[in-house]
């Protein structure tokens, strides 16, 4: 596929009048409030068969954004190209010009070219067929899973898992992706190794840092006593032939495709400890899910499409506003891990300084993202949301129904927090008895976003990660950025294997570090 052509020069003017506009306050652009959330909150409700309805409540209303501002970044995703390369995505086009690969993601869930759609849901049936084989007892009693993998091998599988096993799992899932030993020796002591299963997840099957646990994991399993110890391997690759070397049995291999980066893949074989922890029934909901919000993608347009939408906010605030950091807090424990993911998510794929053509970038790219589990965040990094010299958009995620079965004052307190936060960073004031006590006092103007979801099973899961897949992948549009490729990440695991090879020309700071930690 030929890349859309993109009209710098009418993007270059639409930046231009973007940074020119009024900047009208919070407070008087909710001079007429109802007409504000109508236009700038919405609610997506999405049927979900054999589950429950998603419905997810998106308010943009506490920012920035105004029909001028929209309107300019409307016709800036005109001008980038954005209809095209939302349709290059989801048809299978070259999205990934570095790599002159596709990006298949949307396909693992059913939102794809029928051929990528027709192999994942082969792939999909074939990781279902393993997953039921192991809970009916095909290979012996299955109490613990230790899966290992690192970056979106291990965090889109942890983020599901934790979310989705707060009240039930059929297996027990520890995520184990740092080198450091501890990680898995405490991995070790939560396992009884003769009813413990490895997965290992590497799209290469070359990973440093997982091949290495993986070794120290069958060591494990050899040393106490374990009858086969390969035999109780997974392996989640897109290299099955270097997995077959290593010693794994070439039933127990789950494939996925090379077009599939490692931060979109959870909805793959990556999936393998969702799908054995909760079933493949949730696992397939929430696939579901986010296939219901790649529809919403694909077919709304301009500000009727949420992550469209977010991202125009994400690129005002930074390209326009300044800002270089952006916040998300969940309220809700089940969503713990949801700024870990958002991390990798955001920054690996738009942390870019040069366009997808190799040039330089003109402008910021992706504000470093960062955030927090409320209400635990309130009472350590909002002094400095509320008062501080910095001017950080931030994210409330929540649910209304609760993850409990406590008091239900439980889950009030929670939201009514949740809500309260947005509004005071809006609205401002002094606390002082007299109102003039600077120290007590609050300017307000702060912008934010809410995020409200009905529930959070697995569908509505499903839809939130899938959101925010797309929200980067507009934002990259829009800067002319590749959100696909993560070549940033290379150079010091290089630099890690030059040291120990005793090879390369280090600076004296790293020598006499080496040196002092034994490594010279």
């Amino acid at each position: 596929m030929t890349r859309p052509t993109r009209n710098d020069a009418a993007i270059d003017q639409l930046w231009d009048r973007l940074r020119e506009l009024p900047r009208p306050t919070l407070a008087d652009l909710f001079e007429n409030g109802a007409a504000r959330v109508y236009k700038f909150a919405r609610r997506l409700e999405f049927g979900i068969e054999g589950a429950d309805p998603v419905g997810i409540r998106l308010d943009w209303s506490k920012t920035h954004l105004d029909d001028d501002v929209l309107e300019a970044f409307e016709e800036m995703a005109q001008a980038a190209g954005f209809a095209d390369m939302r349709e290059a995505l989801f048809t299978g086009g070259i999205v990934n010009p570095t790599e002159d690969r596709a990006a298949t993601h949307t396909a693992l869930r059913g939102s794809g070219a029928p051929a990528s759609v027709e192999e994942a849901e082969a792939l999909l049936a074939r990781m279902g067929m393993l997953v039921g084989a192991i809970h009916e007892g095909a290979l012996g009693e299955v109490n613990h899973l230790i899966h290992i993998g690192i970056g979106g091998s291990a965090l889109g599988p942890d983020l599901a898992v934790d979310a989705l096993t707060r009240d039930l799992k059929l297996v027990d899932v520890h995520v184990v992706s740092n080198i450091d030993g501890l990680a898995l020796e405490q991995a070790f002591a939560a396992c009884d190794p003769a009813t413990t299963l490895i997965a290992v997840a590497s799209k290469t099957f070359t990973t440093t840092e997982t091949m290495t646990n993986a070794a120290s994991a069958l060591k494990w399993l050899t040393d106490n006593k374990v009858s086969d110890p390969s035999g109780r391997v997974i392996a989640l690759t897109a290299n099955p032939e270097r997995a077959v070397e290593w010693g794994v049995d070439e039933t127990r291999i789950l494939p996925f495709p090379e077009s599939v980066g490692g931060r979109y893949s959870l909805w793959s074989s990556i999936g393998f400890p969702v799908a054995l922890a909760v079933g493949m029934e949730d696992f397939t909901a929430m696939l579901a899910g986010a296939r219901a919000m790649d529809t919403h993608f694909r077919e709304s347009e301009g500000r009727a499409n949420g992550p469209l939408l977010a991202a125009f906010a994400d690129l005002y605030y930074t390209r326009v506003r300044g800002c270089q950091t952006r916040a998300v807090f969940a309220y809700d424990e089940r969503l713990a891990l949801l700024p870990d993911y958002l991390q990798q998510l955001e920054m690996e794929s738009n942390g870019k300084s040069v366009t997808a053509d190799g040039d330089p970038v003109d402008a910021p790219t992706a504000a470093i993202t960062w955030g927090g589990v409320g209400t635990d965040a309130q009472h350590a990094v909002f002094q400095l949301l509320h008062q501080g010299t910095h001017t950080v958009p931030v994210d409330f995620i929540a649910s209304i129904a609760p993850g409990d079965e406590l008091d239900p004052a439980h889950h009030k307190a929670l939201l009514l927090n949740c809500l309260a936060q947005g509004a005071a960073l809006m609205a401002g004031g002094n606390m002082s008895a007299d109102g003039k006590d600077p120290a007590r006092g609050f300017v307000g103007n702060r912008p934010s976003a809410t995020i409200l979801v009905d529930d959070l099973d697995a569908a509505t899961l499903g839809a939130l990660i899938a959101f925010h897949e797309h929200r980067v992948f507009a934002g990259a549009v829009l800067m002319a950025i590749n959100p696909f490729d993560q070549f940033g990440v290379e150079l010091g695991k290089k630099m890690a294997k030059d040291m120990d090879a005793g090879e390369g020309d280090f600076d004296a700071s790293t020598r006499a570090l080496m040196e002092a930690a034994g490594l010279g």
